[in-house]
């Protein structure tokens, strides 16, 4: 610090004090740029001039006190560079270059040219102001380079709403003095001649030290005075103008008023802090309540659907025969049922399920919170389902019900890869950045991607054993259907003669059962190649059981297609000779069954050759929605939610698809050449349409959820939506680098083909793209915008808000809770802070710092 004192003796300097404005580098920027207007080619007004100089002394004064010092007169006390010196430590918290000896003018112009060189230093444009100038005792030069210090160190930092220095300071004092009758400022002169936004100013942070409704307008000397005394008496403001020259003053000095109000603004400035730190706890609150309801939601979805699972599988897996055939026939109508009732809801609910944990992580995410980890037994185990050998013993229709299954988990399977790629790529980054903990990081990547590669290749030997198993059963299952085929008519041929029986033909189409009436013309003549044809059949099923056989294969019995055995039809070979007289009436008869089943196949047909289609159609402008949808995210939700419903009336059509199925299942008809689609694919369609538009849905509203957490406006989200979508010609859902970086130029990116702007690109896309997979999402996209606009919440901001509400200690106690948060906030506070251990603890001392990092999961700050 400059010792001005004996201008004969060395200069010494002793231990620097910080000032209220900590000084800092970088331009003034725009503000200062208006602030050139201070005209040094003209005359000062006398009036703004005394102002000045009784305002500017005033605020040098307060600082040069800390000091042990101060000025009388301005434009004098500053001649010799020493008290200048001394000012600027003072407000800047930094040591100046030692000043030199002597009270020579040459000493004093180069003490000042280090006082403003310094000044310069901290990014101040100094025009027209020179040393010899605030030597001479230049008053004009020399209110200037106050009043540049001023706007330097207690006026451009002020920061409110992004509004910075003037219109910063403007906007506080208009937010502060909103609620007061006749108060109304608009600028730094005459808005503030009554002396009523002065008094509001303390009136709004410490009310009890002004009585404001006793305040007349028509009196501004007295409201002035006593906003004066007040300030300085409390708030340690010095009086830094005279009431009654602002009042005889058409305009008061505006720099005059800005320095007065600055003092007002930097002596607030702790309860506003107080006010920023106990709205953002009370956010970072309102959060983790808001998770934690939606964690214990799906905790309570998946235990139902556990539940219900657990009791449904026995149910299924019962096949005990049944003793009659009205119990069977109650069986399959119990499992119908099952398909139509039953299963459809809890099918929506495994949906609902899983929109609510894509939900809940999607929150967690934009609010730097870990992800939900599910508690023990609410997440389905895989490598037990890879490991089962269930294949062995199943019917050529299982097998086929577990591949598409199998089909259906490596689909799901494959949609998960890209996390463990990302897992990984989290790990490189945390090595490449030495990250204290990477050797846990390690350890941990490590173990997910050695079962991530246990669990590929238990799903690959599964699908080898499922293909092997079905190709053999399907080669079995061919020489069973062509047995039936050809056994079929045989037998029909040969019971056709039996007197008294029942009709035991088994054929499938029309065509089939002419062919036996025609047959049965020829009957006599034909009787040699019947003989052959029976040997024939019998050679199929040897060579089916042969290969059974030499598989180890566990048949599950008979041949499904037909109950004619090869003993059946040696034993009716015997007798067919004399039962040939009936075989005209047992024929007619199988032909009226026939004509029946194949209008009930047209019937079902029908309507499914409708139904399948439409679904398809729909599935399709799903898809086209995702990627053509206009209007606010809002709007699309709605028009979704319409489209849902839309689908939902559709339903009528489906059930009667059901009657016309079950009808075709009672006749026993197991196939259809009129439609491609059976009941279960329409099922499957209908099951995937819904599930198709419940995630479209929810992924418009997870974009809602990013908007308004991150604070997005929805013009800036239509920007990003219409820009993505211009880019992605092929409609595909994702960008190309070319295309994405077509997209960026197009937002404002700085990313040409040059070394600065391909560097720029190359970082973006490690962001979005971590795999390299040359490809960018619409949700990484956002993800990205997101970040690159807002800002969110940490852990260390929190507990600097909690510091400042506990007054600067390293605990907090319930009485400051209850003071400073709403009731039920503080209340979720207080229940869930730990005691505070530390050295300096007090009864019911509460730890804030360890509940803050609880929030973000972290284990060490």
């Amino acid at each position: 610090m400059v010792d001005y004192h004996a201008a004969n003796q060395s200069y010494q300097y002793g231990p620097s004090s910080a000032g209220n404005g900590a000084g800092g580098g970088g331009s003034m920027g725009d503000y200062m740029a208006q602030e050139d207007d201070w005209d040094r080619d003209l005359l000062l007004d006398p009036a703004w001039e005394k102002q000045q100089r009784k305002t500017f002394t005033a605020w040098c004064n307060s600082h040069l006190r800390k000091a042990g010092t101060q000025i009388e007169n301005i434009d004098e006390d500053f001649r010799d560079g020493l008290k200048l010196m001394l000012l600027l430590e003072v407000i800047s918290g930094e040591r100046l270059p030692k000043p030199e000896r002597g009270k020579m003018r040459v000493h004093k112009i180069n003490n000042v040219n280090k006082a403003l060189d310094f000044i310069a230093s901290k990014g101040v444009k100094l025009v027209s102001i020179g040393a010899e100038e605030i030597v001479d005792g230049n008053a004009k030069m020399t209110l200037g380079m106050i009043w540049t210090i001023i706007l330097r160190f207690a006026i451009q930092d002020i920061s409110v709403e992004e509004t910075s220095a003037k219109e910063g300071l403007l906007l506080w004092c208009q937010r502060k003095t909103a609620p007061y009758k006749n108060v109304n400022v608009q600028n730094f002169h005459i808005s503030w001649k009554d002396g009523l936004a002065f008094n509001a100013l303390i009136h709004r942070h410490r009310p009890e030290l002004i009585e404001y409704d006793k305040l007349r307008k028509d009196d501004p000397v007295t409201n002035l005075n006593n906003a004066f005394e007040v300030a300085e008496k409390y708030l340690d403001i010095p009086k830094m103008l005279d009431a009654e020259d602002i009042v005889n003053t058409a305009r008061p000095d505006e720099k005059a008023i800005m320095t007065y109000v600055s003092s007002f603004y930097h002596a607030f400035s702790g309860a506003q802090k107080a006010e920023t730190a106990a709205n953002r706890i009370c956010k970072v609150l309102a959060v983790n309540q808001e998770n934690e309801h939606l964690m214990e939601d799906y905790e309570r979805l998946a235990s139902d659907l556990l539940e219900w699972i657990r009791r449904t599988i026995p149910w299924l897996e019962d096949r005990v025969p049944q003793k009659t055939i009205q119990e069977m026939q109650q069986k399959l109508e119990d499992f119908r049922d099952y398909r139509r009732v039953h299963k459809p809801p809890k099918v929506q609910e495994k949906c609902q399920l899983e929109i609510n944990f894509n939900t809940l992580q999607t929150k967690l995410r934009l609010s730097n919170r870990p992800a939900f980890m599910p508690s023990e037994g609410k997440m389905v185990s895989k490598e037990a389902m890879l490991k089962h050998r269930d294949y062995e013993t199943a019917t050529l229709s299982d097998i086929k019900a577990l591949i598409r299954k199998h089909e259906a988990f490596e689909s799901d399977l494959a949609a998960h890869q890209d996390r463990v790629e990302q897992i990984a790529a989290i790990a490189q980054e945390l090595n490449e950045l030495d990250y204290y903990d990477s050797h846990n990081v390690n350890t941990r990547c490590q173990k997910i991607c050695d079962q991530w590669d246990a669990l590929g290749s238990l799903t690959h030997s599964r699908r080898e054993a499922l293909e092997k198993t079905e190709k053999q059963l399907e080669t079995i299952d061919q020489l069973h259907l062509e047995y039936a085929k050809r056994a079929a008519p045989f037998n029909n041929w040969m019971e056709s003669a039996m007197e008294d029986l029942q009709d035991m033909f088994i054929v499938h189409t029309i065509e089939e059962i002419e062919g036996l009436i025609s047959a049965h013309d020829q009957f006599k003549s034909t009787l040699p190649d019947a003989d052959r044809e029976r040997e024939a059949i019998l050679a199929i099923h040897k060579e089916a059981q042969r290969i059974a056989e030499s598989n180890h294969i566990k048949l599950s019995g008979s041949n499904p297609y037909t109950t004619v055995t090869p003993q059946i039809i040696n034993s009716k070979w015997e007798k067919v000779q004399q039962l040939v007289p009936k075989r005209d009436h047992a024929l007619l008869e199988e032909q009226s069954k026939q004509q029946s089943n194949e209008h009930l196949r047209r019937q079902f047909s029908s309507q499914a050759n409708v139904v399948g289609p439409w679904i398809q159609n729909k599935m399709e402008e799903i898809g086209r929605i995702s990627i053509e949808m206009n209007g606010t995210l809002e709007d699309q939700l709605s028009h979704l939610k319409q489209y849902e419903r839309s689908i939902v009336d559709y339903k009528p059509n489906l059930d009667l698809l059901e009657q016309q199925h079950q009808l075709i299942q009672e006749a026993l008809i197991f196939d259809n050449k009129h439609t491609n689609y059976t009941m279960e694919h329409i099922r499957v369609g209908w099951e995937q349409l819904l599930t198709t538009i419940a995630r479209t849905i929810n992924e418009v509203e997870n974009q809602i959820l990013t908007r308004d957490a991150k604070g997005i406006s929805q013009e800036q989200m239509q920007e990003f939506r219409a820009s993505f979508n211009h880019f992605d010609k092929d409609h595909g859902g994702a960008l190309g680098p070319e295309e994405f970086k077509a997209c960026l130029i197009s937002l404002g990116y700085d990313v040409e083909n040059d070394r600065q702007g391909d560097a720029e690109f190359n970082r973006i896309m490690s962001v979005v793209d971590p795999n390299h997979s040359g490809l960018v999402t619409f949700q990484a996209f956002i993800d990205f915008m997101s970040r690159e606009t807002t800002d969110t919440d940490t852990a260390d901001q929190v507990i600097a808000s909690f510091k400042v509400l506990a007054g600067d200690k390293n605990f907090i106690t319930a009485e400051e809770l209850r003071r400073e948060l709403p009731p039920d906030q503080a209340e979720y506070c207080i229940a869930r802070m730990a005691p505070y251990q530390g050295p300096d603890a007090i009864p019911g001392a509460l730890d804030y710092k360890s509940f803050s990092t609880a929030l973000y999961g972290e284990s060490d700050l």
